[in-house]
């Protein structure tokens, strides 16, 4: 855990950033903050069932729930596991902390469980879950490539192969092609493609978070392009009065993030900095309550 006495909250290089996170510190009870969780909160590693998150990032978690309004982990994975892997499912963190998964297909609460939105076909993943391997075998795709089943949807890797970026690449259009046939849609991230369905991303879970919790200000975290959705709605958010702070976790330099990069107010170097963050964000608005 980063010493308290040493952590200083970083500045935002926008003017907007800025007041999203003056927003935060002078109202912690109406504030969200919300973050992904692979690439934000834990390591990217090339096996997704051997993520970790940050050893602190659990228990920073709950702490920054004790001093503002909502809390929210926004990812890709079923929101039951990222809950798992956070500690939550064994130790009930406070009644603020949302862990939202499948991209705003479901939310997971200490109190009610995993709820699905209504509304959301989930029919054609059967037939994805089924064609993938022959396609795979169809196209050579390299070793290394990866099928990680989320149960709602179906996500190929390649950060496994000896060329991931040609990988990529080469699965791209027929996983596409695939998820057309099947009703679905592509979402591509860093060295991975995800079939998954329509009718929900990041942005439309984050927007519909601060509208159920009445949140006037709002700080996003993420690491990849599932999160671009996210980083629009806070434009969005701006535009209808809600004060809001774009955080990005990871290395600019690497080509297929640059762009989620640029959408945001801060650059944080990963999982340790994002953890950093939040200490420092909890004592920023400590002594904010002692002013």
């Amino acid at each position: 855990m980063p010493d308290p006495g040493s952590v200083r909250l970083p500045v935002p290089t926008t003017a907007a950033g800025v007041e999203g996170l003056q927003a935060i510190l002078a109202n912690p009870v109406r504030a969200l903050v919300a973050l992904d969780f692979d690439g934000t909160l834990a390591p990217i590693v090339a096996e997704p069932a051997l993520a970790r998150a940050h050893p602190d990032a659990s228990s920073m978690l709950r702490r920054l729930a004790a001093s503002i309004g909502t809390v929210a982990v926004v990812t890709g994975r079923p929101s039951e596991v990222a809950a798992s892997l956070l500690g939550f499912t064994a130790e009930a963190p406070p009644a603020n902390v949302f862990v939202v998964g499948h991209y705003g297909l479901e939310t997971w609460t200490p109190s009610a469980g995993v709820v699905r939105v209504a509304g959301v076909d989930l029919s054609h993943i059967d037939g994805v879950r089924s064609a993938l391997p022959d396609l795979l075998r169809d196209l050579a795709a390299p070793p290394g490539t990866v099928i990680e089943d989320k149960g709602a949807a179906v996500a190929v890797h390649v950060r496994g192969t000896d060329e991931p970026r040609e990988a990529l690449e080469l699965l791209r259009a027929p996983l596409a092609r695939l998820a057309a046939e099947h009703g679905l849609q592509l979402e591509p991230g860093r060295l991975v493609l995800e079939l998954r369905p329509r009718g929900t991303d990041k942005g439309t879970a984050l927007a519909s978070l601060v509208h159920a919790r009445a949140a006037q200000s709002v700080c996003y975290v993420g690491d990849d392009l599932g999160d671009l959705a996210a980083f629009d709605a806070l434009v969005d958010l701006r535009s209808a009065g809600v004060a809001a702070l774009g955080v990005f976790s990871g290395a600019v330099n690497l080509p297929e993030v640059a762009e989620v990069a640029a959408r945001t107010d801060l650059v944080l170097a990963g999982p340790p900095e994002v953890v950093g963050f939040l200490e420092a964000l909890c004592r920023g608005v400590r002594l904010g309550k002692r002013a």
